[in-house]
């Protein structure tokens, strides 16, 4: 099934209107050429998987388990969820917009890795805060936490996740502004980092145990082919 902008069953949480305030004079955001981004040198934890998407004409990048990326440049940002979460932070002054993926709320305290969540969100706020965005005025958005598996229900893997990405962003006073999470379907997730708008497409619950095993793999190309249908909302 194609993205299309549907309306939600249900309605977004709305964060105060001060967070959702564009410069009065929006500059052109920038679009590097699909070989000017594959020729950037990354850093450590950086996604690197750029590729065209078919479907919006568009540059993109694909953000693995453990990855994130932060732009202020037209392109779209997209991963795959099952239990791991993804928050997609959002600067409407600056117009700098970044993705994560982690697998657990927090590790060993010397595994340094955007696999856990506490790493992960330091990491992309602080990237952000690079690209000139600011933390009054950055909003969140954020995705996953399913409970893909019933013979997870003794870890809830989804639900960790999920409580401790809202309560960290409560504890940064950063707004979330609209959540799709928990329920038992995996999510594609598409970002578009300079307007902070997301689509996200539910994918058919069909095969939870090898969306696991990718999950984990960190193979998120695999899983985009091996699921299908399903609902799409914009967020």
């Amino acid at each position: 099934m194609a993205f299309e902008p549907t309306e939600r069953r249900r309605a977004p949480r709305i964060a105060p209107l001060s967070a959702d305030i564009y410069a009065s004079t929006p500059r052109v955001a920038k679009e590097s050429s699909l070989q000017e981004l594959k020729a950037q040198t990354r850093k450590p934890g950086e996604a690197s998987f750029f590729y065209l998407d078919h479907h919006f004409q568009h540059n993109a990048v694909k953000v693995l388990p453990g990855e994130y990326f932060v732009s202020d440049e037209s392109l779209i940002i997209m991963t795959v969820l099952g239990s791991c979460i993804s928050a997609c932070l959002w600067d409407s002054r600056a117009r700098v917009g970044g993705m994560n993926h982690f697998m657990l709320p927090d590790g060993d305290l010397a595994d340094v890795s955007g696999r856990y969540g506490s790493y992960a969100m330091e990491l992309l706020i602080n990237e952000m805060l690079k690209l000139g965005a600011r933390r009054e005025t950055m909003q969140a958005k954020i995705f996953g936490g399913a409970q893909v598996m019933h013979n997870f229900t003794t870890m809830n893997v989804g639900e960790r996740n999920t409580n401790f990405v809202l309560n960290y962003l409560q504890t940064e006073r950063i707004p979330v502004v609209s959540e799709d999470v928990l329920d038992i379907y995996p999510r594609k997730v598409v970002f578009f980092p300079v307007t902070g708008k997301a689509m996200v497409k539910r994918l058919a619950h069909t095969h939870p145990e090898t969306l696991v095993a990718q999950e984990v793999r960190g193979n998120a190309a695999t899983v985009a082919k091996t699921t299908s249908g399903g609902s799409v909302d914009l967020f």
